[in-house]
């Protein structure tokens, strides 16, 4: 899930998804562009699969289509967790540091806000077309030109329209990616966005000759040994405060940078762990803390429907879905728990420890 951490606040838009003349704006945006000019496409930092499936397979269509510059980004450390370090089209990446600074077309993928971006936000700012592709009911509206849809499941559906106007066909390995983001953000098909249009897409994927078992097994199945055992000290210290968010339930843990040092693991590694808190059956919200710098955390949040966490992640100036949202906080790790707290509807004083 892509987990919006900037500034600014939420804009409202169309409910209903990207208007026609929305959709012919993007379309122009690339089908006007000759084949020789520079094309940049930028996912947000920390990306997860949504982002970066969404970026990679859009990236393979529009080598399908013939453009021959095509840089695929991201801000920060260019790293991937390992889950997705086999996917399609990981040859376009580069790191932000080598990005264009002057592309002729720019497309953002997944990021609900600019600061999303980092580093790479001021591509969006200059004389080129900047093309925004996004599912976040709390997107800002960005950039140029809005394909934004709330009602989709995932940033991967609008991309899948987009290359179908385009008349880009589906081949196995835009298929892939796609899979891999429509698999991740919908929780291998569990959350509630799973609509008959998804396994709908899913099917058109699919028929492409992909093995759904074998993506599965990279992506969700497959964790390094030091991960586990990391897994095993953050779920050792999880808090339970079964009376906050009235009565619903908290549950949350944290993991530092000793944690991955000590287990000799990278940051990404932690992007699943929410999975392993959030199953709680006494709490409906569900708390990751990620600490990424001295005093610098990345929150992840979730819901199983009692509560919509993108509201609490907008008033710590982040954002997201009402399921899944995110923010940065700063501060010890107890302050940054506790302004979760009190953003949380009908919270009391914290729980007994239970872990």
């Amino acid at each position: 899930m892509g987990e919006p951490a900037g500034a600014e606040g939420p804009v409202a838009g169309d409910a209903t998804g990207p208007t026609e003349a929305e959709w012919a704006a993007a379309v122009a945006a690339v089908r006007d562009l000759p084949p020789d000019r520079r094309v940049l496409l930028i996912c947000h930092v920390n990306p997860d699969g949504d982002a970066l499936g969404s970026m990679l397979g859009f990236a393979l269509g529009l080598r399908r289509l013939g453009y021959r510059a095509v840089q695929a980004t991201f801000p920060g450390r260019p790293e991937l967790p390992e889950a997705f370090q086999a996917m399609p089209g990981l040859d376009l990446l580069v790191p932000a540091a080598a990005a264009w600074t002057d592309p002729d077309l720019v497309l953002s993928f997944d990021a609900a806000s600019a600061s999303r971006l980092g580093e790479l936000a001021d591509r969006l700012t200059g004389p080129a077309t900047a093309v925004v592709i996004d599912h976040h009911a709390s997107n800002t509206r960005f950039g140029t030109v809005h394909l934004v849809d709330p009602t989709a499941a995932a940033t991967s559906v609008v991309v899948e329209q987009l290359l179908d106007r385009l008349g880009v066909p589906l081949d196995v390995e835009i298929a892939e990616c796609l899979y891999v983001a429509l698999a991740t953000d919908t929780g291998s098909f569990r959350f509630e966005m799973t609509t008959p249009a998804v396994h709908e897409m899913a099917a058109r994927l699919l028929a492409t000759g992909l093995r759904p078992g074998e993506i599965s097994r990279r992506i969700f199945d497959t964790r390094p040994f030091g991960a586990v055992r990391l897994y095993g000290d953050v779920l050792r210290r999880t808090r339970l405060e079964p009376e906050a968010v009235g009565g619903r339930g908290l549950v949350w843990t944290y993991a530092t940078l000793d944690d991955l040092a000590r287990h000799r693991q990278r940051p990404p590694v932690l992007e699943p762990l929410i999975d392993s808190i959030r199953c709680t059956a006494e709490a409906d919200v569900s708390c990751l803390v990620k600490q990424v710098a001295p005093g610098e955390w990345a929150v992840s949040l979730r819901s199983k429907g009692g509560v919509d966490v993108s509201a609490v992640a907008v008033a710590l100036g982040g954002g997201g879905h009402r399921l899944a949202a995110g923010f940065t906080g700063r501060g010890e790790v107890e302050e940054v728990v506790a302004a979760v707290r009190a953003e949380l509807p009908g919270t009391g004083e914290p729980g007994e420890d239970q872990g």
